[in-house]
């Protein structure tokens, strides 16, 4: 019987053991928000490479603006970059698209790729467009860099270390943000350059899918206060858990050094919270059991 997986986690584990080993420049492969390249001749500085794709009726309404849809479609990997604490750099586009698309449709997506490029400082520098007979599908696939000090990776985390999220979480679907949010890019690179920060991760498929992941790559367990938890209004705890796409930053800080890094994030970002919810603990203690976030293997309810 060919079974098919049950998670992204697990088809991430079975693609792995079909490919080669990462050759000697890989610092960092499948499994984190963005692989990690060191480049020859870049000294102290690492890449850093993503993609990300769009497919409709999973990540937009076929009646969705298309400008926004191309906002969306650079915003998320460009997310993925804020978390590792890098800057992005060039983007190549791919787009399948159905043959009633005419100029309007196409000028209308490129506008909202394009006004994403200008406002995070991203090179569009190609791609491909083909027709496609089914839904609309989009991938960006992009590149950035970091400073090898300010990389942050998922991984790091230790028992002890405050667990924190950026901005406030819940309702990004019915509300519409998922459309139209704000990528923590200059956030990300702040949070990378500080000494107390161990690890980071983007919020894209809701806590409680996310931080599980991040607790099994730093080997902990974690335990968070549900009632602590930075919600939009109208939100309940477990819309703040599970409903995904809050493009947040899941953030650990050793805890020591948060009352000083707390006070410093205050003046830096007057208007966006970063706020503890929890505590990384040993692998052996048992985790908050948490609601389900997103998975992309999961089938959609009817």
């Amino acid at each position: 019987m060919n079974k098919s997986p049950h998670s992204e986690e697990e088809l991430l584990g079975l693609i792995s053991r079909e490919l080669p080993p990462p050759s000697e420049d890989v610092v960092n492969g499948i499994g984190d928000d963005c692989a990690v390249i060191r480049p020859s001749g870049k000294k102290g500085v690492m890449e850093l490479l993503k993609t990300d794709a769009l497919v409709e009726g999973i990540h937009f309404a076929s009646d969705t603006p298309l400008i926004r849809i191309g906002w969306k479609a650079l915003c998320r990997p460009l997310s993925d970059i804020a978390a590792m604490g890098g800057t992005p750099l060039h983007a190549v586009v791919t787009v399948a698209a159905p043959s009633s698309w005419g100029n309007t449709e196409w000028r209308a997506l490129y506008r909202g790729l394009g006004k994403a490029a200008r406002e995070f400082g991203v090179a569009i520098v190609g791609g491909e467009t083909v027709r496609s007979p089914g839904p609309t599908f989009i991938s960006v696939a992009l590149t950035g860099a970091v400073a090898k000090q300010n990389l942050r990776l998922r991984s790091k985390a230790k028992p002890g270390d405050l667990i924190c999220v950026t901005g406030k979480l819940g309702g990004s679907l019915k509300s519409g943000r998922h459309l139209r949010f704000q990528p923590r890019l200059a956030e990300g690179k702040w949070l990378a350059g500080e000494h107390g920060v161990t690890s980071m991760m983007d919020l894209s498929d809701g806590l409680g899918s996310d931080l599980p992941k991040l607790a099994r790559a730093s080997n902990c367990s974690f335990r968070i206060a549900p009632d602590s938890l930075p919600l939009h209004r109208g939100c309940s705890v477990k819309e703040g858990i599970s409903d995904g796409e809050d493009y947040e930053l899941l953030v650990t800080v050793t805890p020591t050094l948060w009352p000083a890094l707390q006070g410093r994030w205050s003046k830096a970002s007057p208007d966006l919270p970063l706020s503890p919810i929890g505590l990384m603990i040993s692998p052996k203690e048992f985790p908050t059991i948490l609601p389900r976030g997103f998975d992309h293997l999961t089938p959609l309810a009817s």
